[in-house]
């Protein structure tokens, strides 16, 4: 399978079908949009399980790599190749796709076409930056996601859509353009290069270094989101309909945590060191104090959303106590984040499709009349918590430890997110499910349909799997954690100095 350019097949396939969609582009052939859609979401999933059998779990070095000249000129090359700590985002992008073209197969009326091509387009351009080995190739694949989430935002969103999707893409677009500065220096010091690879062997001065990591930390931060740049993200969540918080919780936040570990880290390991306590601190505070603040959430979607950047300030923490233990457990958190966030999102977007309201207090009572979604939401509620036998307990068990390793008070800290995450999701689900039926709106309720039902079941089913045997993830990320950390822990700071 080495041969075959799966990687580029995994990208470019559900590109192709999106602008195939825009070809069709009329509401009169919805029908046949959503077919063609979710044909190019399950050939893109193809691919990228096509990769499956073949990786080999022992290396560090990148698999299935494709090279080719882009623009000569500068060197910038088609240069692309997955290893063990950006295979499962491609896996995890794609399944995604699937999850959420189903999400919006019966709720989408208006404009479905460029609703789904949209999707599509944008699931080629993540995949495109977890395989991404050329610098340049990473800016451009890294920047064009922003353009189909901005249109799904203030195309299909709520009503300060505008709003959010403007407050969306600047804060994140400002945030890649002192990045850009820092692959142009890295550039030049390389001898013209944007190997990625190479950069990582570059000799670069302390003060050089600290410059660099705060570039791409400008660029990574916002995207996760970390404390105090995380106020995009509640008001984009709110605001995108159920498959756009999908996509933004479940792949979307992951690429500026992949960023640290592709870029930050292995090219400025000394600055990294020197910086670890600031990066800790700012991790520690997003899983405390925002855990507080999803406390007293009233708006089911914004209580998620600030779940999510404490969930997320868990694995950049992961990242900084620098042990393989808090590192693939941050990373195993990431994979669990996208099937549990995802589904958290999926399970409101069904809810608000029958009552349209995000609101809890509009609630009460719903397992009386919707059982089976009861019981969904609960698994991921838990899982959001980090319940044992669920997925979201293996990658915070695994940090908590790595963090106690590293430093008691800090793992402590860390260990409050399962207390704050408890408290929080499990007293949403008490206010919006349990208890004598509210109102007649919920006495109306129905149970979830044949579709919402495969599409919970899924990610049901890949949450427990992960809780019950995270090994086979765990396997393929070991080589290249390991390797990365062997090479953080060596100075790149020149032997002149």
């Amino acid at each position: 399978m080495q041969s075959v350019p799966l990687l580029s097949l995994s990208i470019w396939t559900p590109i192709v079908f999106g602008l195939v969609l825009l070809a069709i582009g009329s509401d009169r052939n919805a029908a046949i949009v959503r077919a063609v859609a979710l044909l190019g979401s399950l050939v893109g999933l193809a691919f990228a399980l096509l990769m499956l059998p073949g990786f080999d779990v022992s290396s560090a070095a990148p698999q299935f790599v494709e090279r080719a000249p882009w623009i000569t000129r500068y060197n910038v090359e088609y240069y692309l190749g997955v290893d063990g700590l950006s295979f499962w985002f491609v896996l995890l992008t794609a399944f995604t796709t699937v999850i959420v073209v189903i999400a919006g197969w019966e709720v989408i009326q208006e404009r479905v076409a460029q609703y789904m091509a949209a999707f599509l387009i944008l699931s080629g351009l993540m995949i495109g930056v977890f395989c991404a080995l050329d610098g340049m190739l990473f800016y451009v694949f890294f920047e064009a996601t922003l353009i189909p989430m901005y249109v799904i935002i203030g195309v299909w969103g709520g009503p300060n859509r505008v709003y959010a999707a403007f407050k969306f893409f600047l804060y994140t677009l400002l945030g890649s353009l002192l990045t850009l500065i820092a692959l142009i220096y890295l550039y030049f010091a390389a001898d013209h290069s944007f190997d990625i690879l190479a950069w990582h062997k570059l000799p670069i001065p302390l003060s050089a270094q600290i410059l660099i990591f705060l570039a791409f930390l400008m660029a990574f931060a916002v995207k996760v989101p970390m404390w105090p740049v995380h106020t995009w993200l509640p008001d984009a969540h709110v605001e995108a309909p159920t498959g756009g918080s999908i996509v933004l919780a479940a792949i979307m936040l992951k690429l500026g945590a992949y960023g640290f570990l592709r870029f930050s880290l292995p090219i400025a390991p000394d600055a990294a060191h020197y910086l670890s306590n600031f990066m800790i601190t700012l991790s520690l505070i997003a899983v405390v104090y925002i855990g507080m603040v999803a406390l007293v959430q009233k708006d089911m979607k914004k209580l998620v959303a600030y779940s999510s950047i404490a969930h997320m300030g868990f694995v950049t923490l992961g990242f900084f106590v620098f042990n393989s233990m808090a590192v693939e457990g941050a990373i195993v958190q990431m994979i669990s984040h996208g099937f549990v966030s995802g589904a958290m999102f999926a399970c409101i977007g069904v809810l608000y499709d029958r009552m349209h309201s995000r609101q809890i207090a509009d609630y009460g009572g719903v397992v009386n009349t919707m059982p089976k979604f009861g019981a969904l939401f609960l698994l991921f509620a838990m899982a959001n918590c980090g319940l044992p036998a669920t997925s979201g307990f293996v990658g915070e068990f695994m940090v908590i430890l790595g963090a106690v390793q590293f430093n008691f008070w800090i793992g402590l800290l860390a260990a409050t997110t399962l207390i704050f995450g408890a408290a929080y999701s499990l007293w949403m689900y008490k206010r919006v499910v349990f208890g004598e039926v509210a109102n007649d709106h919920v006495r109306e309720l129905t149970d979830v349909n044949s579709r919402e039902f495969f599409m919970l079941g899924l990610l049901a089913a890949f949450t427990l799997l992960m809780g019950l045997y995270p090994k086979p993830f765990t396997d393929v990320i070991h080589a290249s954690v390991v390797d990365l950390l062997a090479h953080v822990a060596q100075s790149k700071i020149p032997v002149a100095q």
